[in-house]
């Protein structure tokens, strides 16, 4: 229905300043102007109804920029009937010289004009970046949530505010898909979460469903000047390629994309809601013991569940040791089932952070160190090791020595999946076999490492091989080369290639005697 005052009324066209005629296109965009300022403002005060925002202290993040503008303005039309005491946060992160100091002088002139109280500081982001050797994203990130909680912490404020909009979430979906995220990063960013906060505050994004360019009619029909940020042209960065390469090149295909992979993403969500709520039973039901560094499943409980339950597992008991990390990627999840179901004891796939995921004899363990009681030691003295033959070590473990010709190589042998077993091309192998404890002055020229040497002791520090097992861990060595750090690496001259003929294998097991 065309508004009254734009209806056609026979009288003469309405003429600019300089005499010519309006066009009827310029009256269209301001009112289309209008509607899209108009809908941001109703999605807000949904949005507060919708999650019971009322009577309380609200902590909003506002860089400067055209949305977090957009947003503060419109909480603060809607702060008296909603009860609320609004507090900008703005955090200067170095990064951009000048520009980012006039962004915080901008914010801060903001919270004058507007009676507001505000909280302005600095953080070097960079320094903190270097130090944690994390991307400036992601060390932009963490800095910035940190200062948003503590923030609220002295604010006495549960409700923290974000400005995150629709744009953001496709460009953060495309990104989580691009690294191998599950379910829990395909869905997006969600419109409320505690994530990352430790403290009992939540976090809440009122604009997932509002798109730039409402946010940018908003800003023009209300004569809001915000800053700009001109890093967002860096294509450097993997967002900003996201979104001014690969966007516009899928927008080709699909010029609805965005709207396709927002409703993907609702969809998805409810999907990892229902699967979350079963994995938790199964969780439970699994569940052998649970400390503070470690979780582990009975194997009995693990084995009778499906794989999408079993890569929930890892996602929880990982969530609950590591609440923090965000490094947890499909790789990861992937090579800990193969291990938890394929791995013989004592096999291990490496998780983010410090953690691993270890195969015990009746259980699947993840933990941050793992005991050794199950493991062989090295001897106390070094012992001849025959070809073929074994030698029998003091805690209850044999290692088995043997040749094979090339072809009855198992298909699977060099997938590493028993780590207390190694094939090696026998020819290549430059003496007899001793096996031993590690001595000073070791060195090591690790498989990958194209025959660079290191310290033996540096390799197992490098390789976070826990102190309490360095000393105890069987080496095998030939000659005076060390070719296989039991439970860890080969050496590379001896690796199998496409020429090798004869391999030699050696492989610890249990004592049956």
């Amino acid at each position: 229905m065309i508004p009254s005052s734009f209806q056609v009324t026979g009288r003469a066209p309405r003429l600019d300043g300089s005499g010519a005629p309006i066009r009827s296109c310029r009256i269209c965009e301001r009112v289309s102007a209008r509607i899209m300022a108009a809908s941001l403002s109703r999605t807000v005060e949904s949005f507060l109804r919708a999650y019971d925002v009322c009577d309380q202290a609200v902590i909003v993040g506002v860089s400067g920029g055209a949305d977090s503008l957009a947003l503060l303005h419109s909480l603060r039309a809607l702060r008296e009937p909603f009860g609320l005491r609004l507090h900008i946060a703005h955090l200067n992160h170095q990064l951009r010289g000048d520009e980012s100091e006039a962004d915080a002088c901008f914010v801060e002139e903001l919270a004058r004009e507007w009676s507001l109280p505000a909280t302005v500081e600095s953080h070097d982001v960079a320094a903190f970046a270097a130090l944690k050797r994390l991307s400036t994203e992601e060390a932009a990130r963490l800095v910035r949530y940190g200062f948003l909680e503590q923030v609220a912490e002295r604010e006495g404020a549960q409700v923290v505010v974000v400005a995150h909009h629709a744009d953001d979430q496709v460009e953060t979906i495309l990104m989580h898909f691009l690294r191998g995220a599950g379910l829990a990063g395909l869905r997006g960013m969600l419109p409320t979460t505690t994530y990352p906060f430790k403290a009992p505050v939540h976090l809440l994004r009122p604009l997932l469903d509002v798109t730039r360019a409402e946010i940018e009619a908003y800003c023009a029909e209300q004569q809001l000047t915000p800053r700009v940020d001109h890093t967002n042209a860096d294509t450097g960065f993997l967002r900003n390629r996201v979104r001014h390469e690969l966007l516009p090149l899928l927008e080709q295909y699909n010029p609805n994309l965005r709207a396709v992979l927002r409703q993907n993403a609702r969809v998805l969500a409810d999907d990892y809601n229902y699967l979350t709520q079963r994995a938790r039973g199964a969780y439970e039901r699994a569940l052998l013991v649970r400390r503070d560094d470690s979780v582990a499943f009975a194997l009995s409980g693990w084995r009778v569940l499906q794989p999408s339950l079993k890569r929930a597992l890892v996602r929880l008991a990982v969530a609950e040791l590591r609440p923090e990390t965000r490094k947890l990627d499909a790789r990861h999840v992937t090579d800990a089932l193969h291990v938890a179901d394929r791995g013989r004891v004592g096999a291990r796939a490496t998780l983010p952070d410090g953690l691993w995921l270890f195969r015990d004899v009746d259980a699947i363990v993840i933990a941050e160190r793992l005991e050794p009681p199950e493991l062989p030691e090295a001897p106390r003295r070094p012992a001849s090791l025959p070809v073929p033959g074994q030698v029998r070590l003091e805690n209850g473990w044999v290692l088995e020595a043997r040749t094979l010709p090339r072809e009855e190589l198992p298909a699977d042998a060099l997938k590493g999946i028993d780590p207390l077993e190694a094939f090696f091309d026998a020819e290549r192998v430059p003496g007899e076999l001793t096996l031993r404890a590690r001595e000073p002055g070791d060195q090591f020229a690790p498989l990958g490492m194209k025959g660079q040497r290191k310290l033996l002791r540096r390799f197992m520090m490098d390789a976070k091989v826990p102190e309490a097992w360095r000393a105890r861990t069987p080496l095998v060595v030939a000659g005076d080369e060390v070719i296989w750090i039991a439970g860890w690496r080969i050496a590379e001259a001896v690796k199998v290639t496409a020429e090798t003929r004869q391999i030699l294998h050696l492989q610890f097991v249990r004592d049956a005697g």
